[in-house]
């Protein structure tokens, strides 16, 4: 488990762009599950939009690329890459998300190497799978 501080000790997004709030569990080099609580008081939902606000869709993959990384560095600790690019992307969606909403996110790794990865994600609230799909990182 890995609260928002040991979460920041790794990953360098910050508030806003911090997408996560918790590991609940990790296995290296296999899985991780981690969430986000959704709150109507995000900036994004000013413009997204007024009368029926809806969580991004490209945040909910932000948050699924974001508990990528944490699995790439907890799987390799001795990784000196900080940063992680997504090369390769293909998501589906199936449901909004909306405020007040935790999402809870779900990775399970394809292949992992010093120089990237590939995984499965999804995203998921109230045992609905919202959206799901593979992401492809690079290290630097």
């Amino acid at each position: 488990m890995m609260n928002i501080e040991e979460i920041e000790k790794i990953l360098p997004q910050r508030y806003p762009f911090l997408m996560l709030d918790r590991v609940t569990d990790i296995k290296a080099g296999e899985y991780i599950r981690a969430y986000k609580n959704v709150s109507a008081n995000e900036e994004y939902f000013n413009g997204h939009f007024e009368e029926k606000p809806v969580f991004p869709g490209v945040l909910t993959a932000e948050a699924m690329a974001q508990a990528s990384c944490l699995l790439i560095k907890k799987s390799i600790p001795d990784l000196k890459a900080t940063l992680f690019y997504i090369t390769n992307m293909k998501l589906r969606f199936f449901k909004t998300i909306i405020p007040g909403d935790r999402v809870d996110i779900n990775v399970k790794v394809v292949k992992i190497v010093r120089t990237g990865g590939i995984f499965e994600t999804e995203a998921v609230v109230n045992s609905y799978i919202v959206a799901k799909g593979e992401m492809t990182f690079a290290c630097k």
